[in-house]
């Protein structure tokens, strides 16, 4: 059973930067696809960035494209999200998500089987 657990949420000044890990538990990371998605209170989930298991495809929603980047070090069992240019909307609690398998299933989180704990951003003044 793949576990994964988020770290470096925070509050951050407009304009900001921080970088969110994933790391899963063991060895084997390397076979999945993972997905960070968030969720503002009041609001429904969003996908916003999702890389291959070797890293070799990535998407990002409109939301965050030119400003968020996802990575990986499978060697680290680790999945990170760069995010730059924070806005007060990307406030919300940020999750990771995996999926086994080489491609991606899009920016669905339903589609993925494993999901961390979360971890909050708060970006405000």
């Amino acid at each position: 059973q793949l576990q994964l657990v988020e770290s470096g949420g925070g509050s951050v000044q407009p304009g900001g930067s921080l970088r969110l890990s994933c790391a899963a538990s063991g060895s084997g990371l390397e076979y999945y696809a993972v997905l960070w998605f968030r969720q503002a209170p009041g609001e429904a989930r969003e996908g916003i960035a999702v890389i291959s298991n070797r890293g070799e495809d990535t998407e990002y929603a409109d939301s965050v494209k030119g400003r968020f980047t996802v990575a990986r070090d499978n060697a680290k069992h680790t999945v990170y999200l760069h995010m730059n240019s924070l806005k007060p909307e990307d406030t919300g609690v940020y999750y990771c998500a995996a999926r086994l398998g080489r491609d991606t299933a899009g920016l669905v989180p339903e589609e993925y089987h494993f999901w961390g704990q979360g971890t909050p951003v708060t970006v405000s003044a």
